[in-house]
């Protein structure tokens, strides 16, 4: 069974709830998830998944300083996730809080791993984001976003 990995930082509870309907849409699509806190994460964890989902608060557009330590620390394992599956999402205090360029920053970590990030044309194009509590409209959003990613995922893996 494809295995995917959704790893968050939260303070406030907003990004979890985020990262919940994430791995629901994931598991909805049939990929078995782990979902983590980043403090707990593994970096071994990285390599035994086939998708890698990333989601942070924004702080001063950019993402937490707990999760730019764990991508930091992943430069163990540089190389050897290419060809997985890659996602991300954020979520702000604001509308032009910075998730975009928080969500861009998280890819760009997923990218440069040689991961695959999809894109989406309907709805946010980088990845969900949400501002302040995650209302229902966002928390859809991450169902289905983990479904997408859920779907190439199981392409990718041949399942």
């Amino acid at each position: 069974m494809a295995k995917a990995l959704v790893i968050y930082s939260s303070r406030s509870g907003h990004t979890r709830k985020m990262a919940e309907a994430v791995a629901k849409g994931l598991e909805e699509a049939k990929v078995s998830v782990t979902l983590t806190e980043v403090a707990k994460a593994k970096l071994d964890d990285l390599t035994e998944s086939d998708a890698i989902v990333l989601g942070s608060p924004c702080y001063y557009g950019c993402m937490s300083a707990e999760m730019k330590k764990f991508l930091d620390d992943s430069v163990k394992h540089h190389g050897k996730l290419g060809g997985k599956v890659g996602g991300a999402f954020s979520s702000s205090g604001m509308l032009g809080g910075g998730n975009e360029t928080t969500v861009r920053g998280l890819i760009d970590a997923l990218m440069i791993h040689g991961m695959i990030v999809k894109g989406n044309a309907r709805i946010s194009h980088y990845g969900p984001v949400a501002v302040g509590e995650p209302d229902q409209t966002a928390i859809d959003e991450c169902r289905t976003y983990g479904k997408e990613l859920g779907g190439l995922t199981l392409r990718l893996s041949g399942e």
